[in-house]
């Protein structure tokens, strides 16, 4: 199914097509990594909605982004209950493993790192979130883990591409 097609699709279930542009945009960024301004639009047009409802929610929303992000995007939470047990440390931590303060990506785009209000998991803090995965009770050593996890799996995913790659 085609971007278009699947947020058609998206769009279908809703009484008014302006509700359906989390959807689209979930459904573009899945498609592109990001929202540069030329998938805002054709999400727009699609639509048949203003532009600036689309931009809107695009830029006001953590869990979208309009500019590249890497493999893995580290979010940790830094409302009160996770800096009340240590996300504070956890953030410099990682800026240190990472050699990347918080915003910016490492250089060879494994590592995206950046801090969100609140990932409603107070029950786990310090919390942090990697792609759609939660990661609670943290500490340094976990974190460690987690990104040595996260490399692994890079790895693979890398040998998986280079057996690929001869067949194309």
């Amino acid at each position: 199914m085609t971007m278009r097609e699947e947020i058609e699709a998206a769009a279908a279930r809703y009484p008014d097509r302006r509700s359906a542009i989390m959807p689209a945009l979930m459904i573009a960024q899945k498609e592109h990594g990001h929202l540069p301004g030329p998938v805002l639009e054709e999400v727009a047009q699609i639509l048949g909605v203003e532009r600036v409802w689309v931009y809107e929610l695009a830029t006001f929303y953590t869990l979208f982004h309009t500019e590249p992000i890497g493999r893995f995007h580290l979010q940790l939470c830094d409302n009160v209950s996770c800096m009340l047990c240590g996300s504070e440390a956890l953030l410099t931590h990682l800026e240190k493993t990472l050699g990347i303060r918080k915003g910016e990506t490492t250089p060879d785009g494994a590592f995206t790192l950046s801090t969100v209000e609140c990932l409603g998991a107070c029950e786990m803090a310090p919390v942090m979130q990697v792609g759609d995965d939660y990661h609670g009770n943290l500490d340094a050593a976990r974190l460690d883990a987690l990104l040595e996890s996260c490399r692994a799996a890079e790895r693979v995913t890398s040998v998986e591409r280079a057996a690929a790659a001869p067949g194309e």
